[in-house]
């Protein structure tokens, strides 16, 4: 008798119900928070290429703060380290509840995506490294063309008007949630140089704070947020880059619910804080980072420049085959099967659109080519010029399934029993179909009825004068 075969996995198939909901609610406020993003990075290319370009140097270098506390800083400074905070606590709200509750729970079915998101972010680099190193130039930005700006993205589904099936959707914040781990891993360990330790050691025990009064059930905005800046301001004086204090308070709170809440801490508080990050923190950051002069020689210095190019390649090329790469090496090795419903060139137009590196490559540029202004200008617009490349290419891919997406989408919606409840998370269900067989007979009923008045009607209509 024959061993009986072990069931294979599927890859991009059906989230549970409440996943779905979740994933549906927080990528509603992305992408309406993507939208803003790309309307500030258009005013600050704008702000920044006109007659008036004096007045956007003259703000984003504004400095404001107490110097007593070493906050004396710049407009731009503020909203790079300071609402980038913001930012990256989101992100670990997002990460926390992935290791929890979302698809990084299971290790089985995190292996994918995991697996994705290194090779999305190892290719980058290495394409990096081989173009900047065959042209003699910095390695500093190996970094740059690693990230994946999940806001960007989906504004982008949103202006080209193309309805990506959950699953889909769902790899791609997943993607995304793993790329923000390994940023803020990069910034840490990469980008800090001298360390005040008494700064940090207080930092730390602010962080043991926050989270024993976690623990102990302590309740009120006044007690965590002055508690937050405080961490945050220890946390930037100590010479780790000030984002960390955000991802490490991020990840303390709560992300599985008890018997009694319809909501964990995290969601709640995600709910309330993701709206300030994707419409406010992020677009004031891209306001003051993204202006760069835009003018044909800058645009040829992207080209023909090592690092430029390195970080153009390196977002196009590296992310599409990284991503891609990795993903369908991952599901061979695991003997994972793709949903029926999509084929690989899904996944393909997916890892193009992963190259949007935008608020992450712009942050990992500042920082590592500080010692440099022009170069930083130049990485920027690199930045910029990648991203739309890759958004225009995978928009071109995602279009030519778009009919397809669509009827997944409309099939994913469809409730004929108008009980709250996709109909496709209840056809295993019987009672379900006891529904749906009272609900046509229902209809037959009243067509039957209506049939035989019109008939009646006709009848007298029909009869002697």
């Amino acid at each position: 008798m024959a061993a009986p075969k072990n069931r294979r996995s599927v890859f991009l198939g059906r989230l549970p119900l409440p996943e779905r909901n979740y994933l549906a609610d927080a990528l509603r406020t992305e992408t309406v928070g993507g939208v803003i993003l790309l309307v500030a990075a258009v005013a600050a290319l704008l702000w920044a290429n006109t007659p008036v370009r004096e007045s956007y140097e003259t703000v984003r270098t504004f400095h404001v703060g107490p110097s007593s506390l070493g906050l004396n800083l710049s407009l731009q400074h503020w909203a790079a380290d300071g609402l980038l905070a913001v930012f990256f606590f989101v992100a670990g709200i997002e990460l926390k509840r992935e290791l929890v509750a979302g698809e990084l729970r299971d290790p089985k079915a995190a292996a994918l995506p995991v697996v994705a998101a290194i090779c999305g972010m190892a290719a980058p680099a290495l394409v990096y490294f081989t173009v900047a190193g065959s042209g003699n130039g910095s390695l500093a930005g190996w970094a740059v063309p690693t990230a994946t700006d999940i806001a960007f993205a989906l504004a982008v589904l949103a202006v080209i008007g193309t309805a990506l099936p959950s699953a889909l959707r769902a790899f791609l914040l997943t993607l995304a949630v793993v790329d923000d781990l390994f940023a803020i891993l990069i910034i840490a360990i990469f980008f800090t140089s001298k360390l005040n330790f008494a700064a940090l050691g207080f930092a730390v025990l602010g962080l043991a704070v926050f989270w024993l009064l976690l623990r102990k059930g302590v309740r009120g905005w006044y007690v965590y947020v002055p508690l937050a800046l405080v961490n945050w301001a220890l946390m930037y004086n100590s010479g780790v880059h000030a984002t960390i204090a955000g991802v490490a308070m991020g990840l303390m709170l709560r992300c599985t619910r008890r018997d009694d809440e319809q909501q964990s801490p995290g969601e709640h508080i995600e709910h309330l804080v993701r709206p300030l990050s994707a419409g406010l923190a992020v677009p004031l950051f891209a306001l003051f980072s993204a202006g760069v002069a835009v003018t044909g020689g800058a645009l040829s210095e992207v080209f023909t420049r090592p690092e430029t190019l390195g970080v153009v390649l390196g977002l196009v090329l590296g992310k599409a085959v990284g991503v891609f790469g990795g993903t369908w090496a991952a599901a061979r090795f695991t003997r994972a099967e793709l949903n029926p419903d999509l084929k690989w060139p899904d996944v393909l137009a997916v890892a193009s659109l992963a190259g949007i590196g935008f608020t992450v490559s712009l942050l990992i540029g500042e920082l590592a080519f500080s010692d440099d202004a022009v170069l930083v200008g130049e990485i920027k617009a690199a930045v910029l010029v990648g991203s739309l490349i890759a958004a225009v290419l995978a928009s071109s891919l995602l279009k030519l399934r778009d009919n397809k997406y669509k009827k997944l989408c409309a099939e994913e919606d469809r409730d004929d029993d108008e009980d709250g409840i996709p109909d496709v998370y209840e056809q295993d269900d019987p009672e379900y179909h006891l529904r749906m067989a009272a609900r046509y007979e229902a209809k037959a009923a009243a067509h039957r009825k209506l049939a035989q008045v019109a008939s009646e009607r006709t009848a007298q209509s029909n009869g002697p004068a």
